[in-house]
């Protein structure tokens, strides 16, 4: 009994160190598949979350300063 746990252990052991070829499928090419994002502040902002101005980086940057300094621990305490 336990020779057959023993093997079929061995046997799971070996099957985990195995190497399986890697192909790419033949409907996709390298450097096909990545698609380009849009910047961060070009999107519109989530109901309810926090609030800038879409399309202006210079106010998604400061509603990201806020947001840093809302979780800075010292901050959140002591203020």
């Amino acid at each position: 009994m336990n020779r057959h746990v023993a093997l079929a252990a061995a046997a799971l052991f070996l099957a985990g160190c195995m190497e399986v070829e890697q192909t790419m499928s033949p409907d996709k090419q390298a450097g096909q598949t990545v698609r380009r994002d849009t910047a961060a502040w070009s999107n519109a902002p989530m109901a309810g979350g926090p609030v800038w101005k879409q399309g202006d980086r210079a106010s998604w940057e400061e509603q990201i300063k806020k947001r840093q300094l809302a979780q800075h621990e010292d901050r959140r305490i002591y203020q």
